[in-house]
């Protein structure tokens, strides 16, 4: 199993970027994906959760509104679109492969195998 992300950077407050995972080595259309973040010295943080074929989407709530995200069962990839982002997204931002297709514990850390390395994504003026 591979999650590679991609698409982090530099990003000014109010503009927008697209964070990729592309997915390889499982059954990717049958599991729940998720985007979570780490800022220095915090906890991982869940960020967003799409079931298989993006029946059920749910968002951490700093964030509903603003980001989206998205899957292409086709490409295997999980995407995460940040609208007007703010200093406070600043964090390495990380795929993983949850269990099961259940969207309920989202946020719990137990639920996911797999991880990607992570991309680092800095929101400032």
């Amino acid at each position: 199993v591979q999650l590679v992300e991609s698409g982090g950077g530099l990003v000014q407050p109010g503009n927008s970027l697209n964070l990729s995972c592309a997915a390889s080595g499982f059954a990717f259309e049958t599991v729940a994906m998720s985007w979570f973040r780490q800022a220095p010295g915090k906890e991982r943080e869940w960020v967003a959760i799409i079931t298989s074929y993006g029946g059920i989407i749910d968002y951490l709530k700093s964030v509903e509104g603003r980001f989206t995200i998205s899957r292409d069962n086709a490409k295997n990839t999980l995407y995460l679109h940040m609208n007007r982002p703010l200093p406070e997204d600043t964090a390495t931002y990380y795929c993983a492969k949850k269990k099961n297709n259940a969207w309920y514990g989202a946020d719990q850390l137990s639920g996911y195998d797999y991880w990607g390395q992570g991309t680092q994504v800095t929101v400032s003026s």
